[in-house]
């Protein structure tokens, strides 16, 4: 599992290649497979292959979203907050694995944030993505997930860059390693 983590990468510059329907459906079973508090599961993933919605969707913030655009797929992560309280959390779960599989199979991806974030004219960028896809008003956005063919490629992690300072033992300042 390490191994996969450390190649784990934000990828933002993919290939011009469409995705197999079998691909598609493999990331989708791991989201799927997501845990969820008191297995509410709130979450809804719309998968989104056209590229005229997609060049759309890169828009639904004023940074950060635009290499949206040159991917072949776009997996919108919603959910209802009225079904759990912690929605949020299980949402982000389910995001970490499409972001997992992919890298397992090979694809790059990266994390698009959407809730919390602006569009422009005073809207949200999950109410923007909402209209676009026909969301209904009870469910919010929490990210979209760009994936396809890395177009790009960045070193895996090494151990020499993980923030060793960030791991405390029995108490905060109490380093629990000696790096």
């Amino acid at each position: 599992m390490l191994n996969l983590l450390r190649k784990r990468r934000s990828i933002r510059k993919f290939e011009d290649k469409k995705l197999e329907p079998w691909q598609i459906e493999e990331l989708v079973k791991a989201a799927l497979m997501a845990p969820s508090s008191r297995t509410r599961r709130p979450w809804e993933f719309i998968v989104v292959e056209d590229p005229e919605l997609l060049n759309k969707l890169a828009l639904c913030k004023e940074h950060s979203a635009s290499f949206l655009a040159g991917a072949p797929l776009g997996i919108i992560v919603a959910a209802d907050p009225g079904k759990c309280d912690v929605w949020v959390e299980d949402s982000s779960i389910c995001t970490l694995l499409l972001h997992l599989q992919a890298t397992a199979m090979g694809l790059g991806s990266c994390w698009i944030q959407v809730r919390e974030r602006w569009h422009k004219d005073h809207m949200t960028s999950s109410n923007y993505v909402k209209q676009l896809v026909n969301l209904p008003d009870n469910y919010q956005v929490l990210a979209i997930v760009a994936v396809g063919y890395p177009a790009e490629q960045k070193a895996p992690i090494e151990d020499s860059q993980l923030p060793y300072h960030k791991v405390h033992h029995n108490a905060f300042g109490k380093p629990f390693f000696n790096k």
